[in-house]
């Protein structure tokens, strides 16, 4: 070993103090460069690690909330076609009602008016019939050249209207 020392021109002295050297400087950066640095990858570990799990969570809540979203819609169709349907229920009810009304209306007025028309032409059949007695007893006045008192007038117009109704 000796000559290899002399032939590679070594000194043990300075190996020596080199290695008490590099482990002095391997023990600064382990304690104030290693461990920290260690640290904050740990630490950056646990914060990324935190955050896929945050991510993988939040896209757990977005499928759930977009599920949800699907079942509220379509409970919102549903419910819309009921609307829809007791609206055209109830409109097709209305209109019903509406036309029968309106039925009701128009029968009521065309009795109405039958009535008035029966009204009016017992009306016009009582003046006629009173005309027809007055130019009978103004015929008959003129045929008999005589003039009669209003109580017979009135008694012969009576039994002409009479007579007239008969036939």
């Amino acid at each position: 070993m000796e000559e290899i020392i002399k032939t590679f021109h070594l000194d043990i002295g300075g190996i020596v103090a080199q290695i008490i050297n590099f482990s002095i400087v391997l023990f600064v950066l382990y304690k104030f460069a290693y461990k920290p640095l260690l640290m904050k990858m740990k630490e950056r570990e646990e914060i990324i690690e935190k955050g896929l799990a945050d991510a993988k969570k939040s896209q757990e809540q977005m499928v759930e909330a977009e599920a949800m979203r699907e079942e509220r819609i379509l409970s919102a169709k549903k419910e819309a076609k009921e609307l829809l349907n007791k609206a055209q229920l109830s409109a097709e009810k209305n209109k019903e009602e509406t036309i029968q009304r309106a039925k009701e209306e128009t029968n009521k007025i065309i009795n109405e008016a039958k009535i008035q028309i029966q009204v009016e032409k017992e009306k016009m059949l009582k003046e006629s019939r009173h005309q027809i007695g007055e130019v009978t007893a103004l015929a008959l006045e003129k045929i008999l050249k005589v003039k009669m008192n209003s109580e017979k007038d009135k008694e012969l117009i009576s039994e002409t209207l009479e007579e007239i109704k008969n036939n």
